[in-house]
């Protein structure tokens, strides 16, 4: 059933090399949180079934500590269209199924935004069509997530979210929809002097999963923030210390009714109370005023 509060839809991700123990996902399930978000194991055990089982297993135990809905993050350096990119992730789907997780997110068209980028892409979208079946028939949704660079470089077709929806829309299958990142598209946005609004708004429809981070959006040096990396675009801080606009954004998020708001917060961050209470006050939509 779909959850139309947004507060119940929230989660948090587990940082990457860190294992989910169960002192760390009862701490995230105190803090008032429903979904919990992992990372995968490598592709290096993806790849190997008798591998992936005995990683998913350990999850499996891991999770039952705590009452936390889970989600999955699929390795950054797979890629469907290659043969290991295709073993990945159909032991990616198996694993998320073994662990009841159900989404995957997946980094998609992560090639240079160029013509000679077209084939790849292709490749991708016929590969991530051949495993639509199998991810419907284990009930496990890819997620395509729009990307941003980590630090100023050139366009990639990960950037645009339209051009994921195109692939998604292609596909045709239940089983394959949007992540939608909101710091990524804040950092996009702001590198292409545009409104995050206007990148996130025309994919909404086939949207099943967000991320929600913030970051100070396409500055090019920052001396204001002395603690942060200068240069670093994708920081993924805490939502309100950053440009990412909220209060313009919640009615967006606040649409999606059975979307998953998955915070993704690297450390050193606040405790989870403190990100559950930073999470609620962003995707809260703003008060509608009173009529006069």
């Amino acid at each position: 059933m779909p959850l139309s509060d947004p507060t119940e839809r929230l989660g948090l991700s587990i940082p990457y090399d860190w294992w989910p123990a169960a002192p760390i996902l009862k701490e995230i399930e105190a803090a008032g949180f429903s979904f919990v978000q992992v990372p995968a194991p490598p592709s290096s055990v993806l790849e190997h079934p008798r591998d992936a089982h005995q990683h998913a297993s350990a999850l499996s135990d891991a999770l039952g500590t705590a009452g936390l809905r889970p989600v999955l993050h699929g390795p950054g350096s797979v890629r469907a269209g290659t043969r290991h990119g295709d073993q990945a992730l159909e032991g990616l789907v198996s694993y998320a199924a073994e662990v009841g997780a159900s989404h995957v997110v997946y980094h998609a068209a992560n090639l240079p935004d160029e013509p000679a980028s077209e084939d790849g892409r292709l490749a991708e979208t016929r590969s991530l069509a051949a495993l639509s079946g199998r991810a419907e028939r284990l009930g496990v949704i890819i997620a395509l997530e729009n990307l941003a660079p980590v630090y100023p470089a050139p366009d990639a077709l990960s950037f645009t979210p339209m051009i994921l929806r195109t692939m998604v829309k292609r596909i045709s299958s239940p089983a394959v929809g949007l992540c939608l990142d909101v710091g990524h598209a804040n950092i996009v946005a702001g590198l292409r002097h545009a409104d995050p609004f206007e990148l996130i708004e025309p994919a909404l429809d086939r949207t099943v999963l967000f991320h929600l981070h913030d970051n100070l959006g396409g500055r090019q040096g920052d001396s204001e923030a002395p603690e942060l990396d200068p240069l670093r675009l994708d920081l993924h801080l805490a939502p309100g210390r950053g440009t990412v606009p909220w209060q313009r954004l919640a009615p967006l998020l606040a649409r999606k009714g059975g979307a998953p708001l998955l915070l993704e917060v690297h450390p050193p961050r606040p405790s989870a109370g403190r990100l559950f209470q930073a999470a609620v006050a962003a995707v809260a939509p703003p008060p509608v005023p009173a009529a006069v």
